[in-house]
């Protein structure tokens, strides 16, 4: 009598976890973020950026399903070097943040200056994403190793991951609208690119440290 060979099946609530876990990772505060919200509050490009982040995302959690997480952490040298240079940009990023907080004449999203282009916010979105080692240590390594525990079901889980990242983006740039109010005000500028400064610089020294 033949012997039917059992095979896992995909578990549908897979998805669920993945949605879960991934939204945790990205809540909270930091260069993405901040960057997201700045954007969504001055209306400029919100579209671009973030699609950029959610299938910046989305490529990462797959690279770690993937296996690329183990090849990542057989390379200290190069983590080492994204290191460095995420914490660089980093610098640079918030100290122009605080010169905006300190300069009132370019408190107001609308006082007089240029706004920067597409291709600059697009840039500058894929450097505080690509550049930032707590990226492929969240997505690829953390979240790649938890997928990669559910078995058959890893993808369902990187999808619900994926889908929460959409998600949360979408929410926090065309959200940030809603606060537009709060923002007519030029200090509530100022305290804002305050805040990303610190975030920004924060973030920089925590990489350095981490040396």
């Amino acid at each position: 009598m033949p012997v039917a060979l059992a095979s896992a099946s995909p578990d549908p609530f897979a998805a669920l976890a993945g949605f879960g876990f991934g939204l945790s990772l990205i809540v909270a505060i930091g260069a993405q973020n901040a960057f997201v919200l700045r954007q969504g509050l001055l209306r400029r490009h919100v579209l671009a950026v973030v699609a950029v982040c959610a299938l910046s995302d989305a490529a990462l959690i797959a690279a770690g399903i993937g296996g690329v997480g183990l090849a990542i952490s057989g390379l200290p040298l190069l983590m080492t070097v994204v290191r460095i240079g995420g914490a660089v940009f980093l610098v640079i990023y918030g100290l122009l943040a605080a010169r905006r907080a300190l300069r009132s004449a370019t408190l107001a999203p609308d006082a007089g200056r240029a706004s920067v282009g597409l291709a600059a916010t697009v840039a500058t979105c894929l450097a505080l994403t690509w550049l930032n080692p707590h990226v492929y240590l969240d997505t690829i390594v953390l979240l790649g190793s938890v997928a990669n525990s559910h078995g058959d079901s890893r993808w369902l889980f990187g999808a619900g991951a994926a889908v929460a990242s959409v998600i949360w983006f979408t929410a926090l740039g065309y959200g940030a609208r809603l606060l537009r109010p709060v923002f007519a005000r030029p200090v509530a500028w100022r305290v804002l690119d305050g805040l990303i400064a610190v975030i920004m610089i924060a973030i920089a020294i925590s990489l350095l440290v981490g040396l």
